[in-house]
Parts: structure tokens; sequence; C-alpha cells
């Protein structure tokens, strides 16, 4: 059917043509029906006739087109269909087809130019010849106009948005452009269409290598070699990244992550050598790796399983040296097969010369030549400058690595002339100056280096080295010094930034610190380097570490060739003394073990003091640690006389050395023979000691220890001379503290003395926060109960920024104490009209949350705080298992018992709600057995023991605070009351009435000034009195709510509840004016938004009986029925059926 339809259509086409044969679309139609069947030479007559008859129709031109270039055996066809394909495109700019097949002839002849202007002509007609926009593009590419190229594949991306060959001409164009954004994108498009596209990664991670982007560019180089794994491109690509990632982390002072990059690297370029060792940048990158690696490759301190040897140290130096020096060799090496490739590349020329300058400098002593001859590594920067004279950085290359200092100045010169602008030039010219002593030509040279490029590290060096010179600050000088060396991380830098540091007190800095340890990495053969990383050990208090770090400084002497200053080596061996005596003091683990650990570390110092001895070269430092070693090893016969030849030395020591000195000689005295010995000792001082105000202080120190006050004439000179605010504060400091020790009993301080001292003292020094601490300290020990409020405002904020303030406690502690005792952290939504204490404290919340957020907690007693409140925390969060691990923890503590007291009542808490009463118990009795001096302590255990009904004796209780009664002060009362309310608390509920009653009477005999006791005791009267039906107990309810009353209006604290209940009591009595007078002074102590119910029900009897007046009370009475205050009662709380009974019975009274 379908081949007889076929037929007819054809037949109605040919007797269409016959009745019309010059209708053109009749023709065409005919020529596209045979052209379909095969016979292309009939269809082509067809075609012909028709494109006569209509010119202007551009498909019969295209068909004639592909009749000549395919079908045809006829000679010249070729231009025929040229003519065609061009006059298709004329008529019609859109089509593709023919477009693309006039273009592809065209390129074949070599016509380049016609292929151009046939696009421009399409792309100019019709902005949809997406095809001619694409091959314009193209073409573009291909003569390299990539300004014009861009726009052109921009467009005709708009016809092929997946087409990847026009991303990725796109992507070059922008590569080429600069645009490397742009190009990243079409390049990241090329491969979302096609992720096998090797050229589109090759060249992101190329943009990304300009881009020092080296991680991104490492994982598109290894997405390539995925595909292609022997791409040369894609490898070099890959040994540059690493090779860039590598120096990014040398930089930082990563050196062994760097080392290991370049080892990586190494073996790409190894491998590519391979099947691309004709390339001769490829061996020039493995140089360049190679002699990074060398420059980099860090020491490693080895581990050391027994005690440190010169030989085992002189094994690990040797091994790092050698990878180092074979890395060197291995880059040369590469670098002449690159040169043997490339002999006109004047670059490797100086590749070599570096490269061997840097074998000279590993090799040492042996690779010292005369210096008259010519070295090899002259000889070829002389041949880089052959190839290329006009070449600046070649002469500031030849610079560097000659050691004939005319030559070296020539060169540095002469690239000055070739470049004004050369930082390099400047800085090593500047170099040159210094060592020759020419100094301002030096600071010259390096402002002119800085000012041109401020990145460089030399001119900052060099700032930092003269600071003398320029008269510049010491402080400015090390900031010099470490730009120097935060810009580039070389050893030389690196220690001469520590030694800057020790001078201006920045040792202990975390850059100074990583600094050093970097140079160490990097200079492990210099003495120097070990040393100076001691002191930052030391600076950082980590004395262990800085023993050993002398001892790798000696080490580092012994295997030195190099003659070291006998003054050097007394340097470390003094450093090393007294960081073994320090790391005594800070070992950790089992007493058994801190106690060898202290005797091995003195006796090793001590060892060391006696061969410096033997040596003649003990210094003052040195003669007062050796005594020093022989006083803590019990060695007293051989210390003392050690002792006299320091003191003999300290007229001639400097100010401050000498009042160390001084206050070490005391201080041993002291231990050793005793105060009157001490004393005088220093009465036979010279009086031009006392000048020192270090030495003043000393005697201030030990003048508060002698109850004779025999160095009363020093102290009285002192206060005197002294003209230091500073330091006249630090006197009165000490003198505060003689007065507690002088003025108390054996087992009491007197604080009252000292606090009386300390505010007479501070009318003079008002600012003083050394002596406003210890006011604060003094006035919250001496626990009287109204002084806490005067210990916070000793307090100041500003001093809240250093946690690690002078004096026996920070102002931060302070203040927190002190807000902690007023009771005001945490009270926001206050349940009652009146405060907890008189004097709110603004500042003690912040105080609090300084101590807790405090990380640096070296003291057991801070820990056991923190321990605590992180407990504290777990508890109120609910995770108990925390809360009970912290407890733990801080029962571990080396703490006296009435510390440790604290961790167990908080366990005890713990374990109680959980629901473990056997730990409960066990808790217990463990704070019984550990007993404490704080009266709160045994409240909160009591009141546990009567929550969870613990078995104790209550004898043991009530004895421990008893205990904690007897030092003097009369606070004790007040916490004797206490623990008397509290009983009688957990009597009132456990509704022992009679028991309450006498143990709140018992508390408001010990303090008859506290209105809580009293209204307490007035409540538990009247549930006697109303269980008993005892008159008697109601009198002595009104006797104890009357007394409250009149406690909290001479307080002006106008307590709540009081008259309400007075009220309720004068009515059981029957007196109705005082229940009607003590109902209306209850209306004035409360709030407006606080009113509680009862009182709003009681206002209705008062409404219904009262008669009404002129004053402001009886206008609110009848301001409102006693219907509405009943409604009122009820409207606050809804909950009271009495309130409704009440309302019931009006409503029916009313009815």
């Amino acid at each position: 059917m379908a081949t007889e339809e076929v037929e007819d259509n054809g037949a109605l086409l040919t007797k269409s043509v016959c009745d019309n044969p010059d209708d053109p679309s009749s023709q065409f139609d005919l020529g596209l029906y045979l052209w379909e069947r095969g016979e292309k030479d009939k269809a082509a007559e067809h075609f012909v006739i028709s494109a006569k008859l209509n010119p202007h129709n551009g498909l019969a031109f295209r068909f004639l087109g592909d009749y000549y270039h395919f079908h045809t055996n006829l000679t010249d066809t070729t231009n025929r269909a040229l003519k065609c394909y061009q006059r298709a495109i004329s008529l019609n700019p859109d089509d593709n087809h023919a477009g693309e097949i006039l273009c592809d002839m065209l390129d074949q002849q070599g016509k380049l130019s016609l292929e151009i202007s046939v696009c421009r002509e399409a792309c100019d007609k019709s902005r949809k010849a997406f095809w001619a926009f694409r091959r314009l593009g193209f073409l573009q590419v291909h003569q390299e106009q990539w300004s014009e190229a861009v726009p052109s594949f921009q467009h005709a991306i708009r016809g092929y948005p997946t087409c990847a060959d026009l991303w990725e001409a796109l992507g070059l164009a922008y590569q080429r452009l600069g645009m490397f954004t742009a190009a990243i994108k079409s390049f990241g498009r090329v491969i979302d269409l096609e992720d096998t596209r090797v050229f589109a990664l090759v060249e992101s991670g190329n943009i990304f290598l300009i881009l020092g982007s080296f991680r991104k560019a490492v994982e598109q180089f290894q997405k390539a070699l995925y595909i292609s794994p022997h791409s040369a491109s894609a490898n070099y690509g890959l040994a540059s990244a690493l090779l860039g990632l590598s120096k990014e982390c040398i930089y930082l002072g990563a050196f062994k992550w760097g080392a290991s990059l370049l080892e990586d690297a190494c073996k790409v370029t190894k491998a590519t050598t391979h099947f691309a060792g004709n390339f001769s940048c490829v061996w020039k990158l493995h140089g360049d790796i190679q002699l990074t690696y060398a420059k980099c490759f860090p020491w490693t301190e080895p581990d050391w399983n027994s005690k440190l040897d010169v030989e085992t140290f002189k094994t690990s130096i040797d091994s790092w040296r050698k990878t180092c020096y074979l890395a060197a060799l291995s880059a040369k090496s590469s670098y002449q097969r690159a040169l043997h490739l490339a002999p006109w590349q004047a670059n490797i020329y100086t590749d070599i010369a570096i490269t061997l300058d840097h074998i000279s400098y590993l090799e040492g002593e042996s690779s010292r030549f005369d210096t008259s001859a010519w070295q090899l590594s002259e000889k070829m920067s002389l041949g880089a400058l052959l190839l290329e004279p006009d070449n600046y950085e070649f002469w500031v290359s030849l610079g560097c690595i000659t050691d004939h200092r005319p030559l070296k100045q020539h060169a540095l010169i002469r690239a000055l002339q070739l470049d004004i602008s050369s930082a390099f030039a400047w800085s090593y010219l500047g170099q040159l100056y210094r060592e020759e002593g020419e100094l301002k030509l030096a600071r010259q040279a390096f402002d002119c280096g800085r000012s041109i490029d401020p990145s460089l590290a030399l001119p900052w060096a060099g700032m930092a080295a003269d600071y003398l010179y320029r008269e510049s600050t010491l402080e400015e000088a090390f900031e010099s010094s470490l730009r120097a060396a935060q810009l580039l991380p070389l050893a030389d830098f690196q220690v001469g930034l520590a030694k800057l540091a020790l001078v201006s007190g920045n040792l202990s800095s975390p850059q100074v610190f990583a600094a050093i340890q970097q140079a160490v990495q990097r200079a492990p053969n210099y003495p120097e380097s070990h040393n100076l990383n001691g002191l930052a050990c030391e600076a950082r208090n980590e004395y262990q570490a800085a023993v050993a770090s002398y001892r790798l400084a000696h080490c580092a002497i012994s295997i030195s060739s190099a003659d070291v200053p006998k003054s050097h080596v007394l340097d470390i061996s003094v450093n090393l003394i007294r960081s073994l005596c320090e790391a005594s003091k800070g070992l950790g683990g089992s007493p058994h073990f801190r106690l060898a650990g202290q005797a091995g570390n003195i006796e090793e110092a001590l060892q060391e003091c006696e061969n410096l001895n033997k040596e003649d070269l003990l210094n003052a430092e040195g003669l007062q640690i050796y005594a020093f070693c022989l006083w803590r090893l019990g060695k007293h016969d051989l210390a003392l006389p050690v002792a006299r030849n320091l003191a003999t030395m300290v007229s001639k020591m400097e100010k401050l050395c000498a009042a160390a000195a001084v206050g070490f000689i005391c201080r041993m005295l002291y231990k050793i023979t005793g105060l009157d010995s001490t004393i005088n000792s220093i009465l036979k001082m010279p009086k031009e000691m006392f000048q020192n105000p270090k030495v003043l202080l000393l005697v201030y120190a030990i003048n508060a220890l002698d109850q004779s006050d025999r160095l009363d004439p020093i102290v009285s000179y002192g206060l005197h001379t002294c003209s230091s605010h500073e330091h006249l504060s630090r006197m009165h400091y000490l003198m505060a503290l003689g007065k507690l020790l002088k003025y108390g009993s054996e087992k009491c301080l007197a604080f009252q003395s000292g606090i009386d001292y300390l505010r007479r003292v501070l009318h003079k020094f008002p600012n003083s926060n050394l002596l406003r601490n210890q006011l604060g300290y003094l006035l919250l020990s001496s626990e009287e109960w109204k002084d806490t409020h005067t210990a916070i405002r000793c307090g100041t904020i500003k001093s809240f920024v250093s946690m690690n303030e002078e004096g026996l406690k920070s102002a931060c502690e302070i203040i927190g104490a002190g807000a902690i005792a007023c009771n005001v952290i945490g009270s926001r939504v206050p349940k009652f009209s009146f405060p907890s204490c008189d004097y709110q404290c603004q500042n003690g919340p912040q105080a609090v949350q300084e101590l807790q957020s405090t990380k640096d907690a070296t003291c057991q007693y801070q820990k056991l705080q923190l321990l605590l409140c992180a407990s504290e925390i777990s508890l109120q969060s609910g995770n108990k298992i925390d809360s009970i691990n912290h407890a733990r923890n801080a029962t571990a503590l080396s703490l006296p018992d009435r510390y440790l007291f604290f961790g167990h009542l908080l366990l005890c808490r713990a374990y109680a709600s959980l629901g473990s009463f056997e730990n409960l118990q066990d808790e217990y009795i463990k704070c019984l057995e550990l007993k404490t001096d704080y009266y709160i302590a045994w409240m909160c255990l009591k009141v546990i023991e009567t929550q969870y009904e613990v078995q104790s004796d209550v004898n043991i209780l009530e004895l421990g605070l008893k205990e904690c009664s007897r030092g003097g002060f009369k606070s004790g009362d007040i916490w004797m009351a206490l623990f008397s309310f509290v009983l009688g608390l957990v009597s009132l509920r456990n509704r022992d009435f009679l028991s309450a009653e006498e143990s709140f009477a018992q508390a408001c005999t010990l303090a008859d000034t506290e209105s809580c006791f009293f209204l307490c005791h007035g409540v538990a009267c009247m549930m006697v009195g109303k269980e008993c039906l005892e008159p008697d107990f109601i009198s002595n309810a009104v006797r104890s709510l009357t007394r409250a009353q009149a406690i909290s209006y001479e307080q002006q604290e106008y307590m709540p509840i009081v008259s309400i209940l007075l009220a309720q009591a004068e009515g059981s009595l029957g007196s109705k004016e005082r229940w009607e007078k003590n109902l209306r002074m209850e209306w004035s102590t409360w709030p407006p938004e606080m009113r509680p119910a009862e009182l709003y029900l009681q206002m209705h009897l008062l409404a219904t009986w009262s008669k009404g007046g002129p004053d402001y009370m009886s206008r609110v009475v009848s301001s409102k029925s006693p219907l509405k205050w009943v409604l009122h009662a009820i409207h606050t709380n809804p909950s009271c059926s009495r309130y409704w009974k009440v309302l019931q019975k009006l409503v029916n009274g009313f009815a």
C-alpha cells in the first residue's frame, strides 16, 4: 500500500509539472521526490529548472550543491558546488548544512579569508546562524584572536548549549585573556558534559596553579591522570601543584608535611621522565623539587630510649645532613640533564649555580677553596650572563653566590643599573654593607628595598639587627624581626627573633615559640637554636622540655667543628641547672615518684654546678643555683658557705640581680637558721642596699613575721624614701599581713586589725587594686555577717581583664564570692517584693561567669571549684552520670578534708537524684568522717539527712557545727541560729510543730535581729495553737510576729506576710482594731502586681466591717464592694475552693 501511494504521489507530481511547467514549486517538489528515490540526476534537472524559475529558493541551491559535491562525476563540479552553497547561504543564512559543507570545502582549499568572510556575512544577516558563529569562533581561536572569539562562542552556545567543544574553546579564550574565573566555569561545564575531557581538566589545573590554589590544582590533575595516566602535561602539572603546595606548607612552618608533598612530587616527575625524558622542562622541575627538598627537609628529634648522649645526637644530625646532601646532588644532576637538552636556557645555568652553592654549604669546612680562584657556581652564573647579559636577576644571583666581596658589590650594583626597582638587589646590597661595617649605607639600602617591596623579609631583618644604630625601641626591633620571620621562615631570622624576644620580654609569645621550634628543625646543628628553644620552654613553664633542649645544645657544641666561646657554654650550663631546679617543683604522679624525680633533678643540677665550679666558671647566678641545690638536698653546711660567697658579690651586681640574690639568701637563712638569724643578717647589710625597692619588700615580708618589730627602723626608712606608688602599695600590703599575724591568736588571725589598717591606708592610695582586693578578701574571710556588701564594693570591674592579679585573691573572685553570699545570682523573677540582701551586686553574675570560664586552673583549690561547678551544672541539666564523675574527680584531689567535704556532699545530692540510697548513705558517712569548718556545709548535710531519711547520729552534726563556732567570731552565733532555723524548717515540713517552735525559739534567742526567724516562730506558734487549742501559743505568736514586723520596719525592708499573719492572730484573740490595723499595713507592703489572692479575700472582710474614713486605706477599702473583692481573689487564684464557698455565701445572702 505504501509503494502504491508513493507511486501515486510521483504520478501526481509529474502530472502537475506537465500541466504547469513554469511552476517552480512543482518542479522543486518533483525534484525532491526523485532525490529521495535515489534518482539524483533527474532530480538535479528539476532543481535547476526550479532555481531558474525561482532564484530565491535557497533549498534548491542547497540540493544542487549537494549534487555537484557528492553525486556527480562531471568535471569542474567543485566550483559549481561552491557557487550553489554560497547562493543557498546568501538566501538562507540559517542553513547550517550548506554553511558547514561550504566552510569545509573552503578549508580544504586553504581559502581561510574567504571562509571567515562567509561566516561573518551569515552572522551579519541572521543572529540565528549559530553554525556561523561557532565556525567563526574556531577560526578566531586558530588565529589567536581571543577577544573576538569570546563573543562568537557566547552567541554560538545559545544554539548549541550542550556542545563540549564550544565550551572548551570558550574556556581557552578566557584563559588566554586572563579571565581565569570565567575560564574555570567554562572548563567546569565541559567536564559536566563529558567527564573524560583531559584537556579541560589539565587547563583547569593550570589556571588553579596560576591563581595559587594548589589543592584544587592537584585534584584536577589527578582526575586527568585517572583518565590518561601517561599524559605528560597532566603529570607535569601535578608535580608543579605539589611543589607549590609544599612551599605553602614550608612558609607556614609545616616542614614535615611539605617534605612529604615534595617526595610525592619527586615520584611523579621521575615517572614522567620515563615517557617524556626529552623534555628539558621536566628535568628542570625535578631539579626544583629536589633543591626545595634539600632546603626544607626537617630534622626530627630521635626517641631517646635512655639518657641522651652525644653519639646518638651526632648520628641523627649526620642522617639529616646526608638526606639534604643527596637531594641537592640529585637536583644538580637533573639541572645538568635539562641543560644538556636545552643549552640555550640561561636560567638553568643559574639553577645549577644555586644548587652548587647549597651543596657547598652542606659540605661545610671540606668545601672551602681558595677565594682567589673561580668557583664552579660562579662560573655557571657567568654562563647565564653570557647568554643574557641584561638580565638583572642573573646579576643578583651572582652577587648572592660569590664570596668575593668586590665582585659581589659589582654584581649587585650592575643589577640596580639594569633595574633600579629591584628590591632583592637593594636588600642584598644592604646586607653586604652591614657585613662591611657601613651601617649608614646598609640602612639606606634596606630602606630602599623595603619601600619597593614590603613583603621582602631581608630588609625587615636588617632593621631589627640595626635597631641600636637606627635609635628605634627594642619593641620596634622585635616587631620588625617577627615580620621578617613570618615572611620567610629561615632559621637565621627565627634565631634572631628569639634573641630579641629574650631581651624584650616577649619570649613567651606563641609566635616566638613556634618560630624557634621551626629553627630547631631547620638548624639542629646550631647550639644557639636549642638554647633559645630551652629559654622559650622555660618562659612557658615547660621545664622538662627546656632541660631536654639545653642538653641538645650541649650535644651540638660537642659535635661542632667551630670554636664555641666559654661564655656561651656557661650560659647554656646555667640555663640547664636552672631548669633542672624548676623541673623538680612541677613533677606530677604519685608522691614517691615526685620525691624521686625531684631528688634526681636536683642531684643532676648539683653535679653540673660542681663541674662548673671545678673549672672556675660559676658566676653569680650559678652560685645562687649551686646554693639552692645544696639547700634542697639538705646539705646545709655546704650551702651556707656558698651563700656567703654569693653575698660578697651582691655589691657588684645590677639592681635587679642584687635584689634576687638578697631575697634568695634571706629565704635560705630563714629556712635553715630561723627568723632571728635572718633579721641579724638584714641589720648588718649596708644602708645602700635598702634603696632597692625589691630589697625593701623583702625586709617588709620578714618584718611581718617578727613579733618584736626589730626591723622597724628600716621599715620607716622605706616608707619615707620610696616614691613609687606601686612599691608603697606593696609595702602597705605586707604591713597589713603583719597586723593579722602579730595581733592574732594561735587559732585565729586578727582580721579586724588588718581591715582597720587597710581602711586607713586606702585614703592615701584609693586607686590601688592590690590594697582594695586585700581589703575585700579580709572582709570576706572575717565572716562578719554584714561585711559582705563592703567586700563587694572593694573590687573593680576593670580587673576582670586579668585573672592573674597580685594578692591573695583577684577582684573577680572576691566579687563572685560576695555576690553568691548576697544571693543575687539568677534571681531574675523574684517571688517576693523584698530582696534577700540590702546591697545588690550588679557585677556579681559577670564575676561568676568569669570564674567558671577560667581554663588555667593550676591550683588544686581552683580545680576543685571548677569540678564542683561542672558537677553542679551537669546535675541541674539532668546529666547525673557526668555530675557524679566530676564530683568523683573533685574528691580525688590533694586537698584538706574540709574542702573534699563539698565533693562528697555533692555526691550525696547526685545519688539522691538517682535514687541510689546505698551510695547516698556511704557518701553521707564520708562527710561526717571528713568534717569541715564551713557552717553552710553542715546545714546542707542536715537537709539531706531529713529529706531522704538517712540513718545518722544527730549529735555528730550538732557537734560539728559547734566546733566551727570556736573560732572566736561573733558570727558563730548567727550560724548556730541558722542551724536551729534549718532544724525548725525540717520539723515544720514533718508537721512536728512543737519541735519546730522550740527550734525557732532558739534561733530567735541567738539572733534577735533577724525578722525571718521571728516570722517562722510566729507561724509555728499559730500552728501549735490551732492544733492544741492553746491560747498561750497564740499570744506567743503575736509577740514574735510583732517583733518581726518591728525589725522589718527598722531595717526598712517592709516584709510582707508578717502583718496579715499578725492580723489573723490578733483576730483570734478578739482584737478587731488590731486586726484591722495590721490588715491595712499588709496592703501597703505589697506591690500592686504581686498582691496575693488571700489579701483580696481579707479585704472583703475589711470592706464588710470597716467604717469609712478620709485616709487613703479607707478609700481603697470602700472602692469595691465585698463581692468584688472576693471576685478579685478568685480571679487571682481560681483553684482555691474556699474562695468559691465565700462567694456562694455572699450570693445567697444577696438573694
